[in-house]
């Protein structure tokens, strides 16, 4: 099933790296904001099947960028996957109360990237 996914991602290694694991395992079309202004705009505008959401980014993080798209009718419903470095238990439930339905801890192997993407929505 290919999905339209919104990558919000600072890192340009990274934001590389999921699209062409993400295009090449899935078949996913993968677009890419780099910080949290510029995501919740695109996923106004192009209404993703998913969000990849990066914790640590500059000017506004990932969890409040989570809030804001949460609190906003039109992106409320779209399911959020935080992806990060920091692998703690409180970030992992930080993550999933404001109402992700999931959390990828950096580095992931971006050969089952897809797979475990499509098994969180599954779920």
């Amino acid at each position: 099933m290919a999905l339209r996914i919104l990558l919000i991602e600072d890192d340009p290694d990274i934001q590389r790296m999921v699209q062409l694991s993400l295009k090449f395992q899935g078949g996913h079309e993968v677009s890419v904001a780099s910080g949290g202004q510029e995501g919740i705009a695109k996923a106004e505008q192009e209404r993703p099947d998913l969000i990849l959401l990066d914790v640590m980014m500059p000017e506004m993080d990932g969890y409040e960028t989570c809030r804001r798209l949460k609190a906003n009718p039109a992106t409320a419903s779209i399911p959020i996957v935080f992806l990060s470095a920091r692998a703690q238990q409180s970030e992992i439930e930080k993550g999933r109360s404001l109402g992700a339905i999931g959390y990828l801890v950096k580095p992931f192997d971006p050969m089952t990237l897809s797979d475990q993407l499509e098994a969180m929505l599954r779920a």
